[in-house]
């Protein structure tokens, strides 16, 4: 990864988390967002993986493709473990 580029994103995110009080002032909710597009083995996961790793985040992947609706979609998040649920 460009240098430059991973410093921006790490400033980003410091920036971000530092934001909270911020985001509850103005009444608006606290999420960051990142659109990360390549050809398989660009890195994307891995990107995803060092932000949260970073952020001290929780990271799930999930198979969504025979969710049929928002009923379904919510009993599968909240189905899903915490980090303390799933190392039990």
């Amino acid at each position: 990864m460009d240098p430059k580029k991973k410093e921006e994103i790490i400033s980003d995110l410091i920036k971000f988390r530092k934001g909270k009080e911020y985001y509850d002032k103005i009444g608006k909710p606290w999420k960051r967002g990142y659109l990360l597009y390549g050809p398989p083995g660009t890195g994307k996961s891995t990107m995803v993986a060092a932000m949260s790793n970073f952020m001290d985040y929780d990271v799930y992947d999930l198979e969504l493709t025979t969710v049929k609706d928002n009923t379904e979609l919510r009993k599968l998040l909240i189905d899903t473990p915490t980090k303390e649920e799933g190392e039990g």
